[in-house]
Protein backbone atom coordinates (compact mmCIF):
# COMPACT_ATOMS: atom_id res chain seq x y z
CA UNK A 1 0.00 0.00 0.00
CA UNK A 2 1.11 3.48 -0.47
CA UNK A 3 1.59 6.23 2.10
CA UNK A 4 -1.74 7.63 1.11
CA UNK A 5 -3.40 4.45 1.03
CA UNK A 6 -1.74 3.46 4.87
CA UNK A 7 -2.63 7.09 5.91
CA UNK A 8 -6.34 6.82 5.06
CA UNK A 9 -6.81 3.40 6.21
CA UNK A 10 -5.13 4.79 10.26
CA UNK A 11 -7.26 7.61 10.15
CA UNK A 12 -10.53 5.81 9.52
CA UNK A 13 -10.07 4.12 12.37
CA UNK A 14 -9.40 7.24 15.00
CA UNK A 15 -12.07 8.24 17.18
CA UNK A 16 -12.19 11.90 16.48
CA UNK A 17 -10.38 12.96 19.86
CA UNK A 18 -6.84 11.46 18.87
CA UNK A 19 -4.56 13.33 17.07
CA UNK A 20 -2.24 11.32 14.96
CA UNK A 21 1.75 12.32 14.52
CA UNK A 22 3.18 10.68 11.55
CA UNK A 23 6.60 9.50 12.41
CA UNK A 24 8.66 11.09 9.65
CA UNK A 25 12.33 10.20 11.55
CA UNK A 26 14.84 8.68 8.02
CA UNK A 27 12.41 9.58 6.25
CA UNK A 28 13.17 11.69 2.70
CA UNK A 29 11.55 14.83 2.13
CA UNK A 30 9.77 13.04 -0.56
CA UNK A 31 8.31 10.35 1.57
CA UNK A 32 7.13 13.41 3.78
CA UNK A 33 5.87 15.04 0.92
CA UNK A 34 3.73 12.53 0.05
CA UNK A 35 2.16 12.54 3.35
CA UNK A 36 1.63 16.12 3.50
CA UNK A 37 -0.34 15.93 0.07
CA UNK A 38 -2.76 13.04 1.07
CA UNK A 39 -3.60 15.56 4.31
CA UNK A 40 -1.01 15.14 6.97
CA UNK A 41 0.42 18.10 8.89
CA UNK A 42 1.62 16.89 12.05
CA UNK A 43 4.84 14.97 11.96
CA UNK A 44 7.38 14.12 14.12
CA UNK A 45 10.99 14.05 14.16
CA UNK A 46 13.61 12.07 16.98
CA UNK A 47 16.48 13.89 15.88
CA UNK A 48 17.04 18.13 15.79
CA UNK A 49 19.10 18.36 13.06
CA UNK A 50 17.49 16.46 10.80
CA UNK A 51 13.81 18.19 12.03
CA UNK A 52 15.79 21.64 11.03
CA UNK A 53 16.91 20.11 7.61
CA UNK A 54 13.41 18.63 6.83
CA UNK A 55 11.32 22.24 8.32
CA UNK A 56 13.27 24.35 6.23
CA UNK A 57 12.72 22.52 2.35
CA UNK A 58 8.94 21.62 3.97
CA UNK A 59 5.38 23.48 3.61
CA UNK A 60 5.22 25.91 6.48
CA UNK A 61 1.85 25.06 7.50
CA UNK A 62 3.33 21.95 8.48
CA UNK A 63 3.28 21.10 12.81
CA UNK A 64 6.65 19.79 13.71
CA UNK A 65 7.17 17.51 17.02
CA UNK A 66 9.98 17.13 18.95
CA UNK A 67 9.65 13.22 19.90
CA UNK A 68 13.04 12.14 20.84
CA UNK A 69 15.45 12.70 23.73
CA UNK A 70 16.43 16.43 23.87
CA UNK A 71 20.13 17.71 24.54
CA UNK A 72 19.70 21.27 25.89
CA UNK A 73 22.22 22.54 24.05
CA UNK A 74 20.51 21.75 21.00
CA UNK A 75 16.91 23.39 21.97
CA UNK A 76 17.86 27.09 19.85
CA UNK A 77 18.18 25.39 16.79
CA UNK A 78 14.48 24.53 17.04
CA UNK A 79 12.60 27.13 18.99
CA UNK A 80 11.93 29.42 16.07
CA UNK A 81 9.47 26.70 14.66
CA UNK A 82 8.56 23.97 17.13
CA UNK A 83 5.14 23.06 18.05
CA UNK A 84 5.57 20.33 20.42
CA UNK A 85 7.90 19.13 22.58
CA UNK A 86 7.60 15.55 23.69
CA UNK A 87 10.46 14.33 26.06
CA UNK A 88 10.61 16.69 28.50
CA UNK A 89 12.05 15.14 31.47
CA UNK A 90 13.78 17.71 34.00
CA UNK A 91 13.01 21.27 35.04
CA UNK A 92 16.59 22.06 33.96
CA UNK A 93 15.38 21.18 30.19
CA UNK A 94 11.97 23.17 30.58
CA UNK A 95 13.86 26.57 31.64
CA UNK A 96 16.19 26.00 28.27
CA UNK A 97 13.21 26.06 26.25
CA UNK A 98 11.69 28.55 28.12
CA UNK A 99 14.79 30.60 27.40
CA UNK A 100 15.23 30.18 23.69
CA UNK A 101 11.20 30.32 23.45
CA UNK A 102 11.85 33.99 24.77
CA UNK A 103 13.71 34.91 22.35
CA UNK A 104 11.84 33.73 19.20
CA UNK A 105 9.11 35.41 21.43
CA UNK A 106 6.76 32.90 21.32
CA UNK A 107 5.56 29.83 23.87
CA UNK A 108 6.64 26.22 23.34
CA UNK A 109 3.80 23.52 24.31
CA UNK A 110 5.74 20.64 26.25
CA UNK A 111 4.64 16.89 27.54
CA UNK A 112 6.37 16.16 30.34
CA UNK A 113 7.95 12.39 29.84
CA UNK A 114 7.27 9.74 32.48
CA UNK A 115 9.06 6.41 32.75
CA UNK A 116 6.60 3.97 32.68
CA UNK A 117 8.29 0.99 31.25
CA UNK A 118 10.78 -1.34 33.04
CA UNK A 119 13.10 -1.10 30.16
CA UNK A 120 16.52 0.90 31.37
CA UNK A 121 16.89 2.12 27.69
CA UNK A 122 13.68 4.21 28.40
CA UNK A 123 13.99 7.70 29.59
CA UNK A 124 11.63 9.99 31.79
CA UNK A 125 10.91 10.82 35.05
CA UNK A 126 9.18 9.47 37.77
CA UNK A 127 5.42 10.56 38.90
CA UNK A 128 6.99 12.28 42.11
CA UNK A 129 9.88 14.14 39.95
CA UNK A 130 6.76 15.46 37.92
CA UNK A 131 4.88 16.42 41.01
CA UNK A 132 8.13 18.57 42.45
CA UNK A 133 8.38 20.28 38.83
CA UNK A 134 4.41 21.12 38.75
CA UNK A 135 4.58 22.24 42.12
CA UNK A 136 8.04 23.92 41.93
CA UNK A 137 8.18 27.57 42.57
CA UNK A 138 10.45 28.06 39.53
CA UNK A 139 7.32 27.08 37.25
CA UNK A 140 5.60 30.32 37.41
CA UNK A 141 8.64 32.08 36.28
CA UNK A 142 8.60 30.25 33.03
CA UNK A 143 6.52 32.51 30.89
CA UNK A 144 7.17 30.75 27.20
CA UNK A 145 6.94 27.31 28.12
CA UNK A 146 3.58 25.56 28.42
CA UNK A 147 2.78 22.06 29.66
CA UNK A 148 -0.11 20.37 28.20
CA UNK A 149 0.53 16.71 28.79
CA UNK A 150 2.47 13.86 29.37
CA UNK A 151 4.08 11.24 27.34
CA UNK A 152 5.31 7.79 27.82
CA UNK A 153 7.10 4.62 25.95
CA UNK A 154 5.94 1.56 26.75
CA UNK A 155 8.29 -1.59 26.91
CA UNK A 156 9.32 -3.18 23.73
CA UNK A 157 7.87 -6.78 24.71
CA UNK A 158 4.67 -9.00 23.19
CA UNK A 159 3.46 -8.96 26.76
CA UNK A 160 -0.31 -6.81 26.10
CA UNK A 161 -0.69 -7.18 29.85
CA UNK A 162 2.24 -5.48 30.92
CA UNK A 163 1.70 -2.91 28.02
CA UNK A 164 -1.91 -2.57 29.13
CA UNK A 165 -0.67 -1.59 32.58
CA UNK A 166 2.03 0.91 31.55
CA UNK A 167 -0.38 2.53 29.48
CA UNK A 168 -2.46 2.74 32.33
CA UNK A 169 -0.56 3.76 34.59
CA UNK A 170 0.44 6.76 32.48
CA UNK A 171 -3.25 7.87 32.12
CA UNK A 172 -3.27 7.53 36.22
CA UNK A 173 -0.76 9.79 36.38
CA UNK A 174 -2.71 12.46 33.64
CA UNK A 175 -5.31 12.03 35.57
CA UNK A 176 -3.18 12.97 39.33
CA UNK A 177 -1.31 15.60 37.74
CA UNK A 178 -4.50 17.44 36.50
CA UNK A 179 -5.37 18.02 40.20
CA UNK A 180 -2.48 19.94 40.95
CA UNK A 181 -4.07 23.32 38.82
CA UNK A 182 -0.79 25.00 38.27
CA UNK A 183 -1.03 28.32 36.61
CA UNK A 184 0.68 27.58 32.92
CA UNK A 185 -0.10 24.10 32.56
CA UNK A 186 -3.19 22.71 30.44
CA UNK A 187 -3.04 19.39 30.57
CA UNK A 188 -4.89 17.81 27.54
CA UNK A 189 -2.74 15.73 25.90
CA UNK A 190 -2.06 11.83 26.73
CA UNK A 191 0.77 11.05 24.27
CA UNK A 192 1.30 7.16 23.91
CA UNK A 193 1.19 4.45 21.73
CA UNK A 194 2.86 3.41 18.15
CA UNK A 195 3.05 1.37 15.35
CA UNK A 196 2.45 -2.14 17.17
CA UNK A 197 0.39 -0.56 20.36
CA UNK A 198 -1.76 2.19 19.58
CA UNK A 199 -4.79 0.84 19.59
CA UNK A 200 -4.52 -1.01 23.05
CA UNK A 201 -3.15 2.97 23.97
CA UNK A 202 -6.02 4.65 22.82
CA UNK A 203 -8.55 2.04 24.88
CA UNK A 204 -5.97 3.00 27.90
CA UNK A 205 -6.81 6.74 27.26
CA UNK A 206 -4.21 8.20 24.66
CA UNK A 207 -5.27 11.37 22.89
CA UNK A 208 -2.25 11.05 20.58
CA UNK A 209 -0.41 8.37 18.54
CA UNK A 210 3.05 8.44 17.38
CA UNK A 211 3.36 6.19 14.03
CA UNK A 212 5.88 5.89 11.43
CA UNK A 213 6.60 2.55 10.07
CA UNK A 214 2.68 1.83 9.65
CA UNK A 215 2.33 4.83 7.37
CA UNK A 216 5.42 4.80 5.32
CA UNK A 217 6.62 1.42 5.84
CA UNK A 218 9.79 -0.41 7.61
CA UNK A 219 12.29 2.43 8.44
CA UNK A 220 15.36 3.22 6.16
CA UNK A 221 19.10 3.63 7.73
Amino acid sequence: MSIQENLIQIKSTLPKHVTLVAVSKTKTVDEILEAYNAGQRIFGENKIQEMVEKEAQMPKDIEWHMIGNVQRNKVKHMAEFVKLIHGVDSLRLLREIDKQAKRHDRTINCLLQIKIAEEDTKFGMTVEEAKEILQSPDISELNNVCIVGVMGMATFTGDQKQIEQEFKKLKTTFDELKTLNIGNCQLEIISMGMSGDYELAIECGSTMIRVGSHIFGERNY
